[in-house]
C-alpha cells in the first residue's frame, strides 16, 4: 500500500467507533436471543479484572503519544514514532486495550453475542485500521519504523 508520508494513514472511522458499534449490535442480539455463556460469579471478576487491565495501559498509551507530541487520532498523520512505554511489547497496544474492554464487556454481562463478535472486529481492526497505520508509519519513518517493526510484535 502506498501512503504519502505526508498525509494520515487514510483510516475513516475511529476504531474506538468500531469496537463501540460491535458492542452495540452484540447487545441488539442479545435482546432479540439471548446467549449466555458463562455462569457463576466468577465472570464478574475475569471481567473487571480484564477492563482493570485495559484501564492500565490506555493511560500509558496516551501519555506515551503525549510526551512524543505525535497525534493520537487515526485520520491525522503521525509526527513521532513511539517504540517506548507498552509499545516496547506491541506495536498496537493501543487496539489491545479497547480489545481487553471489549471482552471485559461480554464477559461481565454475559453477553455471548459480544463475545462471538469480537473475531470480526479484530479483522477489521487487522486488516482495515493496523494495515493502513503501518504503510503509513513505513512511508513517514521508512527504515527506522522497519527497524522496530521487525523487533516488536503486531499484538502481544
Amino acid at each position: 500500500m502506498n501512503v504519502e508520508a505526508s498525509s494520515g494513514p487514510g483510516v475513516r472511522v475511529p476504531p474506538p467507533v468500531i469496537y463501540l458499534a460491535a458492542l452495540s449490535m452484540g447487545f441488539m442480539l442479545n435482546y432479540l436471543w439471548s446467549l449466555s455463556l458463562l455462569s457463576g460469579s466468577s465472570r464478574y471478576v475475569a471481567g473487571s479484572a480484564i477492563i482493570l487491565v485495559s484501564g492500565l495501559i490506555m493511560p500509558l498509551v496516551l501519555r506515551c503519544f503525549r510526551r512524543a507530541g505525535t497525534t493520537f487520532d487515526v485520520q491525522k498523520p503521525a509526527s513521532a514514532l513511539i517504540t517506548d512505554g507498552p509499545y516496547r511489547f506491541s506495536r498496537n497496544p493501543s487496539y489491545v486495550a479497547l480489545t481487553l474492554l471489549y471482552l471485559g464487556i461480554g464477559i461481565l454481562s454475559n453477553n455471548g453475542w459480544i463475545l462471538i463478535l469480537v473475531a470480526p472486529v479484530f479483522l477489521v481492526i487487522n486488516l482495515w485500521v493496523v494495515s493502513r497505520e503501518e504503510g503509513h508509519l513505513a512511508a513517514n519513518f521508512g527504515e527506522e519504523y522497519l527497524r522496530y517493526k521487525a523487533t516488536v510484535r503486531r499484538w502481544i
